[in-house]
């Protein structure tokens, strides 16, 4: 009777100790997380190398005060842009300046960053930059980066028009990381990047995770600054930051000097200027390179969030405006829009709900004294063959008319697109010297119809971009 206990407990010892063996020799399959090496706290998304200069204060706050961390995207590598240092043009220009881009965020501290594929495009047409670039793909791929990346906020060029420097490729930028802050926390949109991988190597799907920012903030290059007070958080540029011992300014000018391709007489006589003559030149409100303060324009939040609050801040709860599609419900017929690329930035605020951000008070552009203005119009009308649309054009003297001030016997359709071109004067830069922006009223009416009007105010200046 022992003997067969001493047996059965022996086995039962046997049996827990290789079952106890088996247990602890199965590994626990641990399921990998992001890349938690290019989380980022802020994605600055701008269309050149040298175009971060423009939120650079801002950057050094973050990174040097705040300890957050900062991943760069240029939407181009700036090869259509001017060489003042040496000789290389186009795809040489583009390989110097995407060098340049990375030494000057490698002086805040940025080493995460990334170029898209698109094509410096000189114009002031937003259409005419996403055109060239592939608006599409490089969308994709800033999706990808933004699902990457995983971004708390999002800092981009102003999608609008202002006179100023007004480059379409910075407009498109700001569309870009527009769509992007919409679409990344879209399972449905670029669904392979959001796919989980099924094979070790699959290589097309990329086991992303749907992402979405909290904030958007944009910044401008307009003449005229003013116009974005308080419409977000603003920040002294003149600050002395705790960590670093030095203003802001000062931490940003360092980081330009790098882009000796854009600027290298100032940067080289900035570089031999003394600490005094540096602050001297900066306290001055026409010579400094950044407006005091700088104002991050406010444009939506995926959480509560007041719009002069801290970027970080969370204040209050609130929705987005409603997305809605621009019209002319109940307007009389027929009725006419300026068309182009304000039309395009209409529509694109309604649908991305960004009815409340800063725009010109009454369409505006910068031309070139000399060239020809182009007013594109959309009319709509009832679309019955043969309506009609009588076209007048109100402008100063010396400007005239050579297209589209007509009667037009419109084709049947619902909307019809219609330029109006007008040929500007020739004036010297003497004559230009203080000038005001002019209005340009464009008048459509049909038979029995009251007229609808579009107004646009143009300055001419000595040079500008295409229009």
């Amino acid at each position: 009777m022992k003997r067969s206990v001493l047996v059965f407990v022996a086995a039962l010892l046997c049996f827990i100790a290789v079952s106890s063996k088996a247990q602890t020799a199965a590994p626990v399959q641990t399921i990998k997380g992001p890349d938690e090496r290019f989380k980022t706290d802020i994605l600055v998304v701008v269309a050149h190398p040298d175009d971060e200069g423009g939120v650079t204060p801002y950057l050094a706050r973050a990174i040097y005060d705040e300890h957050k961390r900062v991943a760069v995207v240029y939407t181009t590598r700036g090869g259509s842009g001017g060489n003042d240092y040496a000789r290389e043009h186009g795809p040489a220009l583009a390989d110097i300046r995407e060098q340049e881009a990375r030494q000057a965020c490698a002086k805040l501290g940025i080493t995460n960053v990334w170029f898209l594929d698109g094509k410096d495009t000189a114009s002031q047409n937003v259409l005419n930059s996403l055109a060239n670039w592939g608006h599409g793909a490089n969308l994709e791929r800033l999706v990808r980066i933004v699902r990457l990346t995983r971004p708390e906020v999002i800092i981009s060029w102003l999608p609008g028009i202002f006179i100023g420097e007004n480059h379409g490729d910075h407009q498109a930028s700001g569309v870009l990381a527009t769509e992007a802050f919409d679409l990344a926390n879209d399972s449905t949109a670029f669904a392979a990047q959001v796919a989980g991988a099924s094979r070790r190597l699959e290589i097309y799907v990329e086991n992303l995770t749907p992402w979405q920012p909290k904030k958007i903030y944009f910044f401008s290059d307009a003449d005229d600054q003013k116009q974005f007070a308080r419409s977000g958080p603003a920040y002294s540029t003149r600050e002395i930051s705790p960590s670093q011992k030095k203003p802001y300014w000062r931490l940003a000018l360092d980081a330009a000097t790098p882009h000796l391709t854009q600027f290298p007489e100032e940067i080289q006589h900035l570089t031999k200027m003394s600490d005094d003559e540096l602050n001297k030149m900066m306290s001055d409100p026409k010579a400094g390179w950044w407006p005091e303060p700088i104002t991050l324009i406010f444009g939506k939040a995926a959480v509560p969030a007041e719009p002069t609050a801290d970027v970080f801040a969370q204040a209050r709860s609130g929705e987005n405006p409603p997305i809605g599609i621009a019209g002319a419900k109940g307007a009389s017929m027929p009725y006419a829009q300026l068309a182009g690329p304000w039309l395009y930035y209409q529509e694109f605020r309604r649908r991305h709900g960004l009815t409340e951000l800063s725009e010109a008070k009454l369409p505006e552009i910068g031309v070139k004294a000399g060239l020809t203005l182009c007013v594109p119009l959309v009319i709509s009308h009832p679309g019955k063959t043969g309506d009609t649309a009588n076209i007048t054009v109100t402008a100063p003297g010396g400007w005239k008319v050579t297209n589209g001030a007509e009667r037009l016997r419109l084709p049947a359709e619902n909307r019809t697109a219609v330029n109006v071109e007008i040929a500007t004067p020739m004036l010297s830069k003497e004559e230009l010297k203080g000038a005001q922006p002019v209005e340009i009223v464009v008048g459509v009416a049909g038979e029995g119809a009251d007229p609808s009007e579009v107004r646009l105010r143009v300055l001419l200046k000595a040079s500008a971009l295409p229009q």
